[in-house]
C-alpha cells in the first residue's frame, strides 16, 4: 500500500472518497449516492465517464483499473470492492453505512 493510500483504512473511507468525487464531478445528490446504485442505469453515466473515473482513481490512489475490470464494475459497491481488494483491506470489514461489505 502506498503512503498515499494510507487514508483508506476501511471500506467506509473508500466510499466517502468516491462519494465526494461523484458529488463534485457529476453533481449527484448526496442522498442518491448509495452502494447499490448502477453507474449506467441510475446515474446515466457512459463509457467515457467510466474511463474518467478509472483514471481519477489511478491518479489519486495508484490503484489500477484495467479495461477488463471496468467491464465488471456496474455499481458503486463494485468500485469499493475492487479498490478494497487492491488495497488488501479485510474483506469482512463491516461498514458503518450498513450496506457495504
Amino acid at each position: 500500500m502506498t503512503l498515499q493510500n494510507q487514508r483508506f483504512r476501511n471500506r467506509d473511507d473508500i466510499f466517502l472518497f468516491l462519494k465526494h468525487y461523484f458529488i463534485k464531478e457529476f453533481e449527484i445528490q448526496e442522498d442518491r449516492f448509495l452502494p447499490e446504485i448502477s453507474l449506467y442505469e441510475d446515474l446515466s453515466l457512459d463509457s467515457i465517464d467510466a474511463f474518467n473515473i478509472a483514471g481519477m482513481i489511478e491518479v489519486e490512489t495508484d490503484i489500477e483499473i484495467t479495461d477488463d475490470d471496468l467491464k465488471k464494475i456496474i455499481t458503486i459497491q463494485d468500485i469499493v470492492d475492487h479498490m478494497a481488494r487492491q488495497l488488501e483491506l479485510d474483506p469482512s470489514s463491516v461498514s458503518s453505512f450498513g450496506q457495504l461489505r
